[in-house]
């Protein structure tokens, strides 16, 4: 019996270090996407714009919308301010499944899309930030 308890737990460092792991992977994904559509939306190629038009946004909001989503994804890069980013991040991301959603587009492929990123965004927060496990317990 005193042999069970003078082991170390390894079992739950290991836990931890997968979790901050898959973490990392969902959030550099969900980043690797917003970052690319953020310099989509400041590039304005072709496609963006005419995609933009049809949802019912003119041209000039084009630019500034990608401002606001390149400064939410670098607050969500910041292990500081990531929080505050994932907030801001839920926010624009409700605004754009709203946009596709008001114009008729496909429920899974376009309105949802951005409810993916969106779970991208808070579970790899979730998985890597152990205060936000412990604020959010998903055991009672």
């Amino acid at each position: 019996m005193d042999d069970v308890m003078m082991q170390p737990n390894t079992q739950g460092a290991s836990e931890s270090k997968t979790m901050t792991w898959v973490g990392r992977i969902m959030s550099t994904l969900a980043v690797l996407f917003l970052l690319m559509d953020s310099v989509m939306k400041l590039v304005k190629p072709a496609p963006v714009v005419e995609a933009m038009t049809k949802i019912g946004y003119p041209d000039s909001a084009t630019f500034v919308l990608g401002i606001v989503l390149l400064t939410c994804t670098v607050l969500y890069i910041i292990p500081r301010t990531s929080v505050l980013g994932a907030i801001l991040l839920t926010g624009y991301l409700g605004g754009a499944v709203a946009s596709h959603f008001r114009v008729g587009d496909p429920l899974f492929s376009h309105v949802l899309f951005p409810t993916y990123i969106g779970l991208l965004v808070w579970g790899g927060l979730f998985f890597r930030d152990e205060r936000l496990r412990a604020l959010i317990s998903l055991r009672s």
